[in-house]
């Protein structure tokens, strides 16, 4: 069973669940950029730290060292149901816009994830 991120109940008051495999891995993904290594108790080294970028002034700079840091994270805590094919991390403005590209493992399908946060 896939539970759904984020987590809610069902139309029949249980837990849900996500409606495919592709979204299921794609919500993974998603917990994962927007989880703060320590803020798990049992996986204290989960995350990447996107979210501490919030009050930092956006640059090229930074954009590179997440982009690293992205596909680094991805690679250790999901790298059994995905393969990071890119992780471009561009600077609009106020935000950065996170894209990451990959490769589903189990069926080789690509899919892609983009996320935004406010940046400054």
């Amino acid at each position: 069973m896939d539970i759904a991120f984020p987590y809610r109940l069902g139309p029949q008051g249980s837990t849900a669940v996500a409606a495919s495999a592709g979204d299921h891995i794609a919500q993974l993904l998603e917990q994962l950029l927007f989880t703060r290594p320590g803020e798990r108790v049992n996986r204290p080294g989960f995350g990447c730290g996107l979210l501490d970028l919030v009050f930092s002034p956006t640059s090229p700079e930074v954009a590179a060292a997440l982009s690293i840091t992205v596909s680094a994270a991805v690679q250790q805590w999901l790298g059994d149901v995905m393969t990071v094919q890119s992780v471009d991390v561009t600077s609009a403005g106020s935000e950065l816009q996170v894209v990451v590209s990959y490769l589903v493992t189990a069926t080789g399908t690509a899919a892609a994830t983009t996320v935004s946060i406010p940046v400054g």
